[in-house]
Parts: C-alpha cells; structure tokens; sequence
C-alpha cells in the first residue's frame, strides 16, 4: 500500500474500507489519511483499531512516548497484547478433560470474543479465521495448541516471529524450566 493511500485498512486486513470513510465532497480534496490508521464504521478513527503512533500522526500530536499513557484507552498493539494474554491464560486454566458443558462455554466464549473484539478490522479477521480452524476445545492441550496456532497466524500477518507452539504451557502455564518465574 502506497504511503500516500487513502485506503483505510490496515497492511493486513482483507476487508472493504468504511464506506464513505475518507472521501470528501466534490469541491474539497480528498482528506489523506495517515497510513495504519483505520476508519470505524463511523468514518472516524478507530482507537482500537489504529496504533498509538498512527493515531498520534492522525491527530498531530507530537510523539514521545512508544504508547499513550496506561489511563488511555487502548491502541491496537495493547489491545492485542492483552488480548493475547487473556486468552492463552485461560488455555493454561482450562482443564485437562473437560466436561461437554465446558467444552460449549470455552467455544461459545471464542464465538463472542471474535464478534465482540473492539478492533473490527481485527474482529472480522478472527471470525475468519474460526470459521476455517473451529476451536478445538476438547483438552488443555489440544485448545493451547489451537490457540497458540491462531496466534502464530496473526503474527504471520504482522510480520512479527512465530511462537514455538511446543512451549505454550511453559510459557502461559507452568513458568519456565530455568525458573525465571519462581
């Protein structure tokens, strides 16, 4: 994507842009959107959706700090990163053998989690990915397994290292053998 696009998606969304989003009307030029932000619904930004350093540049605020203070509403790397957390905690938590009744919750609760995701760009691209790999809910290992395998997809998308999947419960479970997390 060209820097001077007026594509409101981000580098690896696959969805249309906000209709109407960055279009001005017939006497005015087009209003540049800086790159990685996103347009909501709404055609305004998107805070969830957009980075700390897109939104800084959107609204022409100087950039100190790598990310907004913590009593800020999140970007979409805190959001991401929290979300992450959240969900590979409750991998570690869940059981080993789970009942039928767990098994409809934790898929329920990845169904909801993808709609209900604040960063609808990301939202959109969970829903998607779910839709092709169900949830696989039936042990521990086999949902941390699942999970760390979306997580790695994602990280795929945002060009970022992937996750050595043998080391999931290490990581978000059990601490790590050299004891780091005694």
């Amino acid at each position: 994507m060209a820097d001077d696009s007026r594509d409101t998606r981000p580098h690896d969304a696959t969805s249309a842009p906000a209709s109407g989003a960055a279009q001005a009307g017939p006497s005015e030029p087009p209003k540049k959107i800086p790159r990685g932000v996103v347009l909501g619904p709404d055609g305004k930004p998107c805070r969830s959706c957009t980075s700390f350093a897109s939104w800084a540049a959107q609204t022409k605020s100087t950039l100190k700090k790598s990310a907004p203070p913590p009593e800020c509403p999140p970007d979409v790397e805190a959001l991401g990163r929290s979300s992450w957390t959240l969900l590979h905690s409750i991998a570690a938590q869940y059981p080993e053998n789970p009942s039928q009744a767990q098994q409809s919750d934790l898929a329920g609760f990845v169904g909801l989690f993808a709609k209900l995701y604040p960063c609808w760009t990301c939202a959109e691209d969970f829903q998607g990915y779910i839709t092709k790999k169900k949830p696989v809910v039936g042990s521990r290992g086999e949902f941390g397994q699942w999970l760390c395998d979306a997580h790695n997809d994602v990280n795929r998308k945002l060009g970022k290292p992937e996750f050595d999947c043998k080391l999931w419960e290490e990581r978000w479970r059990t601490g790590w053998k050299d004891g780091r997390c005694d």
